[in-house]
């Protein structure tokens, strides 16, 4: 038998594609983070350098929790999205199949962070999961906007988000609510409508993340452009 990984610990993962990555690592219980390269992905990832010392953008933009495999064959996620479809638009806290993110042009950069839990505890955060799906808890952009407040203010993190709304909930913090209240808390001090995926990331609770790693364009070009701005924007007092 293989050493299981010891707690807390990052598993580079080669050579594979997104959808061998997630039959591989992907179980029920676990949590996935994704993140690309479109506007949206980068913008969130560049809010969440006021996370860390240096200002480093974060590496994670999406976080969603996995459901397991159901009797159709195909593994479940359920998660807080914006989807738009053909004449359909899905926004909110909803149930996907996991091929969703076989799509490497859309989905990048992949993870898997298993806490090693057991099947009561499995069983109490997708039943909290499930249950917000079933309210239709909406995907709350006006909560991500009183999130990015708090980046720049840290004493904000731990309140509750400014701009909150009931039964609303971006992505992040769907997962750190149904964690919550299965007993599970990823981001200590930090208000669940103020977690980020950086956060979950980043989390002190035991667990293993497992991470694709493949070949990337260098990014060198954004930064000049971004250090310069930041700087003149320093000096003025923003």
């Amino acid at each position: 038998m293989s050493a299981t990984p010891a707690p807390n610990q990052t598993v580079i993962v080669t050579g594979l594609s997104n959808e061998e990555f997630l039959q591989r690592y992907a179980q029920a219980g676990s949590v996935g983070l994704s993140s690309g390269e479109t506007l949206v992905d980068k913008a969130i990832c560049r809010a969440q350098r006021h996370l860390d010392p240096e200002e480093h953008w974060g590496s994670w933009s999406h976080a969603f929790l996995f459901q397991g495999r159901r009797p159709d064959g195909h593994h479940w996620v359920i998660e807080s999205d914006l989807q738009v479809h053909r004449k359909h638009i899905q926004l909110g806290v909803q149930e996907n199949r996991i091929s969703k993110y076989f799509d490497e042009h859309l989905y990048t950069n992949l993870a898997v962070v298993d806490f090693n839990l057991g099947p009561e505890q499995v069983a109490r955060l997708l039943a909290g999961a499930i249950d917000l799906a079933a309210q239709r808890a909406r995907y709350s952009l006006r909560e991500l906007a009183g999130t990015l407040l708090a980046l720049h203010h840290p004493k904000l993190r731990g309140r509750s988000n400014v701009l909150s709304r009931e039964s609303s909930m971006y992505c992040s913090a769907f997962i750190q609510c149904v964690f919550r209240n299965a007993g599970l808390d990823l981001a200590p001090g930090v208000d669940s409508k103020n977690t980020t995926p950086e956060d979950i990331a980043r989390t002190a609770l035991p667990h293993t993340t497992y991470c694709l790693q493949r070949p990337a364009a260098p990014r060198k070009h954004h930064f000049p452009k971004l250090k310069r701005a930041e700087s003149s924007r320093r000096k003025s007092g923003l």
